[in-house]
């Protein structure tokens, strides 16, 4: 039992060792940027609901993308005004 744990507190410790070596190895714009995209992809895949509810899932994706568009007509709307001469 006493083996069982020490071989757990090893592969903890070996984990931990790996994740920091790969935080600080990893490029840090390509990985914040990896990171965005995916974080962003599954933002619009609305993957942070109920998947066994598809009215849910399809209402969660069409709001999302009406927000996204609304939010693109209103800056290009604020970008003509103020262009305007």
């Amino acid at each position: 039992m006493q083996r069982h744990d020490r071989d757990d507190d090893n592969q903890r410790e070996a984990r931990a060792i790996l994740e920091r070596v790969r935080q600080e190895t990893e490029p840090q714009i390509g990985g914040d940027l990896t990171r965005v995209i995916l974080r962003t992809r599954d933002h619009f895949s609305a993957s942070d609901v109920d998947q066994n509810d598809r009215v849910e899932v399809a209402g969660t994706r069409i709001g999302r993308l009406l927000g996204f568009v609304a939010f693109v007509l209103l800056a290009a709307s604020l970008f003509a005004f103020l262009t305007r001469s």
